[in-house]
């Protein structure tokens, strides 16, 4: 919108301090917030074709795991939280260059920055899970290496009144995840694909698998852990 002089002299200050504040958001988040203009009351709406797509879980909700011969490349256009939908350019896929910022707001023992020399430490793994966005693509079975979230968390100390996390990425796309989905066996950190390096494409340097889950909940290229809760117990009286 454009602003004469007039209107803006006759502005109000916290008007004006709000479209400071909007001109300092970075571009990629303005458009990861984009609202969609809907109607004045409710009307007959046609279903999107094929989506959600199936995501094909066991009986107890978990993923299922695949042979690791089975794995191959992700199928699809790329789902990243920019303005032309592309790995950000100035991302450093180095997996030895980690940095992602662990803030638990005085809920555990140890917090600060979590570095690739601390995950080395941890148990590694190797699983073959489908990685399926609610669209038909992108998609793929994919071997991740990495270490399981659980034991990530538990070298944290958290208090156990912490119930959830939200994962913030290179793109600011985030996540917000209970507690109890991130500690199943099967949440993975990892930053290893198919065997190798995992690509910048694909979420380097870090990413989160949250295999019984679609692919827009396993964050890429993670800079930033937020471990909170809404309220903690009252203490009796």
């Amino acid at each position: 919108m454009a602003y004469t002089r007039r209107k803006l002299i006759s502005t109000s200050g916290k008007t004006l301090a709000s479209l400071s504040l909007v001109s300092a958001i970075k571009p990629d988040i303005l458009f990861a917030q984009t609202r969609v203009d809907v109607p004045e009351q409710l009307v007959p709406t046609e279903m999107r074709e094929g989506f959600p797509a199936e995501l094909p879980l066991n009986a107890d909700g978990s993923a299922v795991e695949y042979d690791p011969s089975l794995a191959g490349p992700i199928e699809g256009p790329l789902k990243w939280r920019t303005p032309d939908r592309k790995t950000p350019p100035d991302l450093n896929p180095n997996f030895q260059d980690l940095k992602v910022s662990i803030n638990t707001r005085g809920l555990s023992r140890i917090s600060g920055t979590l570095r690739a020399s601390d995950l080395e430490t941890l148990p590694k793994i190797e699983k073959t899970y489908l990685l399926q966005c609610g669209a038909p693509t992108p998609r793929g079975i994919v071997t991740w290496g990495g270490v399981r979230f659980s034991d990530f968390a538990q070298i944290l100390g958290l208090h156990k009144g912490v119930h959830y996390c939200r994962t913030m990425g290179f793109d600011g796309a985030y996540g917000d995840e209970d507690m109890n989905t991130l500690m199943h066996p099967q949440v993975m950190l990892a930053w290893e694909m198919n065997g190798a390096p995992l690509p910048a494409d694909h979420g380097a340097p870090l990413r989160l698998i949250i295999p019984f889950r679609y692919g827009r909940r396993s964050i890429k290229s993670i800079t930033e852990m937020t471990f909170s809760t809404p309220s903690l117990p009252t203490p009796p009286a």
